[in-house]
């Protein structure tokens, strides 16, 4: 979430009078998050988010974002839904931006997780993937391989800036990479984005997701992947593998991880560090005037990519590899 078009009180009165969630009370702008615009919204009824999606976001994709949300939400999945105003309309327009007002989820991100959490995590990862399979959408993951290449060439010419030497890293991991990406592993809808943020508890318990604007058909365990990086880190960059463990078991439990998806996970876990990379090094490298957002370290996950690149199998990460 963030905020980089700003949006005034009249004109958000007028945009909420045509649903029936009460009158505004008070509105104020996220700085979390790097891709759209999203307002905390608090009405005479509730508590909402209203997101205004930006450049980055195709707006022909956005029907399948918003009906994935309410699709999982039939499901039983804890998720923020769209909300539809008087007419039946859940996708609007916003000071010429396409817009949708967001049920508020009740609970708090954790910035450090523990090993609990991230055993909660797999679990709801697992069943999310689970739900999800009967979802009738589709749409392409513009964040593998074909969007990293495009990602690393704009990148290419100033990449030594952020850290002298990275873009021959960046050149010979996608090189490797390209070479060898799996191609047969199961497939489904996957969140792509679940970083601490996205992921709300409440009481000790995980009581909910958010922020599916990147989700997309690819491999289930890629999202395992991205969890891993994002979650079973420590501050200092040491790798917690009893936090690994707890969020792979966890999540094998409910969805049984073939031996064809644990043994690719090393170079999945490379994969996913290489995508966040890239995409935080091309925000670096383009930083927004004025936007009220907070430009991610892309260095962090260049020290994620050097430890997945010495990892030797997937028993690294505490998977039981039935051995």
């Amino acid at each position: 979430m963030a905020v980089y078009t700003i949006v005034n009180a009249d004109e958000i009165a007028a945009f909420i009078d045509e649903y029936d969630v009460g009158e505004v009370i008070s509105f104020k702008g996220i700085a979390e998050g790097v891709e759209n615009s999203n307002y905390l919204l608090t009405t005479t009824k509730n508590h909402f988010i209203l997101t205004l999606y930006e450049k980055r976001v195709n707006e022909n994709d956005l029907p399948f974002f918003l009906g994935l949300m309410d699709h999982l939400a039939h499901k039983g999945i804890n998720c923020a839904t769209p909300i539809a105003d008087r007419e039946g309309n859940i996708l609007k327009t916003l000071c010429g931006r396409p817009a949708a007002l967001i049920s508020f989820l009740d609970g708090l991100s954790v910035s450090r997780p523990s090993v609990q959490n991230c055993r909660e995590l797999g679990a709801a990862l697992a069943e999310m993937h689970l739900a999800v399979a009967d979802f009738k959408l589709s749409r392409k993951n513009d964040l593998s391989i074909e969007g990293w290449k495009t990602l690393a060439e704009e990148c290419d010419a100033r990449a030594d800036e952020c850290q002298k030497g990275l873009r021959n890293i960046i050149a010979d991991e996608m090189e490797d990479l390209s070479n060898h990406w799996p191609t047969d592993l199961p497939t489904g809808i996957i969140h792509a984005d679940l970083f601490p943020d996205n992921v709300f508890f409440l009481n000790g318990k995980l009581s909910g997701l958010i922020d599916y604007y990147f989700a997309c058909s690819d491999m289930l365990v890629y999202d395992v992947a991205i969890c891993l990086n994002a979650w079973c880190f420590e501050a200092d960059g040491a790798f917690n593998v009893t936090k690994a463990a707890g969020l792979i078991r966890e999540y094998d439990a409910i969805r049984p991880l073939s031996d064809s998806e644990k043994n690719a996970l090393p170079l999945l876990c490379r994969g996913a560090a290489l995508r966040f990379m890239l995409t935080r090094l091309y925000d670096w490298l383009n930083r927004v005037e004025g936007a009220l957002v907070k430009t991610k370290d892309p260095l962090e996950y260049l020290a994620k990519l050097t430890f997945h690149q010495q990892v030797k199998s997937a028993g690294e990460y505490g998977v039981d590899m039935g051995i």
